[in-house]
């Protein structure tokens, strides 16, 4: 039985399914618990999208295959003005999307400061990767190639970064997202 079933099931289907009385009541708290963190979490959702002013790249975001209303948002307030970036690399460093490395001379001199960036937009674009990874086939199919010739984080980064490169240029041309530019 998959999660989204057991949240759904009421005290006494519990008690039919489990004949331990235990881990009945052990589900039964758990679902009472989820149900109330749900609610909850829909009253703040529901009070943020309320006192939020959306700009006009909020809309834009949304196109992208993985972000939907709560990561757009996010992503719109965590960056801010997007004219502050230079170009499409220090919003991505700035989000840690790439990596961090010192380099002289084309040799490896040691590892830069990897805590710099917004942790928040970090997080945002690997979620928006996971999420793309299921409902986009070519960008499920970017996804494999890369995983086939390296680890599957490795791949789900690169995944996360070319999105965070896209969303620069949604939220600076404020136009809608284009899966063969991105992922060609």
């Amino acid at each position: 039985m998959n999660s989204n079933r057991i949240k759904t099931l009421e005290p006494q289907q519990v008690d039919e399914l489990l004949a331990d009385g235990d881990r009945a009541l052990a589900v039964k708290a758990n679902v009472a618990m989820v149900q109330c963190a749900n609610g909850q979490i829909e009253i703040l959702e529901r009070t943020v999208r309320d006192r939020v002013k959306l700009r006009p790249e909020f809309c834009f975001l949304k196109t992208v295959p993985g972000i939907g209303q709560t990561l757009a948002l996010t992503i719109m307030l965590e960056t801010g003005d997007i004219g502050r970036f230079a170009g499409v690399g220090n919003y991505a460093s700035y989000c840690r999307c790439v990596g961090s490395q010192k380099l002289s001379n084309g040799k490896k001199k040691g590892k830069g400061n990897t805590k710099n960036g917004n942790k928040y937009l970090s997080w945002v674009f690997v979620e928006a990767a996971n999420f793309a990874i299921r409902f986009s086939s070519r960008i499920n199919s970017f996804y494999q190639r890369k995983k086939a010739k390296s680890h599957g984080v490795v791949a789900l980064k690169a995944v996360a970064h070319k999105l965070c490169r896209a969303c620069y240029y949604i939220m600076k041309n404020r136009v809608a997202f284009d899966v063969t530019k991105a992922f060609a």
